[in-house]
């Protein structure tokens, strides 16, 4: 039997900066929504809180953290992702069996990226309760609280998730992430995130120091790099006052490292990237602006069959 393998086509375009206007930038900005109810605890911690009927009984709660893989040092390289699958392995109050076990309990399908996820920039941790249980709403807030501050990192748990790890990254080989390998020197030329990808060093992820882990954590997971986002049917009072209760009374490392954000380098050409495997099966078109402000992207994208 004859296999014919169709050769798809990726065109990468990273267009010069753009350069806003003075006062174009704060117009294009989305304006809050006044139904928020937007605050700041003692400690830092920003929270909002936002009351929706539909779905009735149900809340949507989440930790962001302001830290993801472009912070981590050269020995941390997958870390801030580790650091993610490890608040799942237990914390100072929870073992790991409860944590899950609450997490069914409230309908959540627990498994991998389904309740958290980790960037190159922040890590955020996702909750869905019900709130005509009290109880349940109450433990779903003390949970947040305990992957805020309080993730165990056991050694021996650590040492069973460096094989999770790298089963996952050996399960995003393929065709997308040969293009990607193509694509982001020139997407990310010069810039930080070219060599911070989320998933890691494999290297590093199987052999690592437990301390490099927990460093990781005490560094970045303080509460004025943090965010609680609440969505749902509930009195944002009562919420508020759960925030406050179980994140208000942790504080930061006053020594603690500054947060740096990141960038893409300026460029005054068009960079461009052709890439192509055999087993894509389309070709595609992406043209990306830069924004000098922000030093993001803004792009656009073609797919052909």
């Amino acid at each position: 039997m004859n296999t014919c393998l169709r050769t798809g086509i990726l065109l990468l375009l990273v267009l010069p900066v753009t350069v806003w206007a003075e006062g174009e930038l704060e117009t294009a900005l989305l304006p809050a929504d006044p139904k928020v109810s937007i605050g700041e605890l003692e400690n830092g911690l920003t929270y909002y809180v936002r009351e929706n009927s539909e779905p009735e009984n149900r809340a949507y709660l989440r930790l962001v953290v302001n830290a993801g893989s472009s912070l981590e040092e050269d020995d941390q390289l997958g870390l801030a992702h580790m650091a993610e699958h490890m608040a799942f392995n237990g914390t100072a109050k929870y073992a790991k069996s409860e944590i899950v076990d609450f997490l069914e309990s409230v309908g959540m399908r627990f498994g991998p990226e389904v309740n958290a996820y980790t960037s190159f920039d922040e890590t955020v941790y996702m909750l869905q309760v019900p709130t005509d249980d009290a109880t349940k709403l109450d433990r779903g807030f003390d949970i947040l609280s305990q992957w805020a501050f309080y993730i165990s990192f056991d050694n021996n748990e650590i040492d069973k998730e460096r094989g999770v790890i790298v089963e996952e990254w050996r399960t995003g080989l393929g065709a997308q992430d040969r293009l990607r390998k193509q694509q982001y020197p020139v997407l990310f030329r010069d810039s930080r995130y070219a060599d911070r990808l989320p998933i890691g060093d494999m290297d590093i992820i199987r052999s690592f120091e437990y301390d490099a882990i927990k460093r990781f954590y005490s560094d970045w997971y303080r509460p004025e790099h943090m965010a609680v986002i609440a969505v749902g049917d509930f009195e944002t009072s009562a919420i508020i006052r759960l925030i406050k209760n179980y994140f208000g009374k942790e504080t930061g490392a006053a020594d603690g490292p500054q947060r740096i954000t990141y960038t893409v380098p300026d460029h005054d050409e068009t960079l461009y990237a052709v890439a192509s495997d055999p087993e894509l099966s389309y070709t595609q078109v992406s043209i990306y602006n830069t924004d000098k402000s922000r030093g993001l992207f803004r792009g656009s994208k073609g797919r052909f069959q």
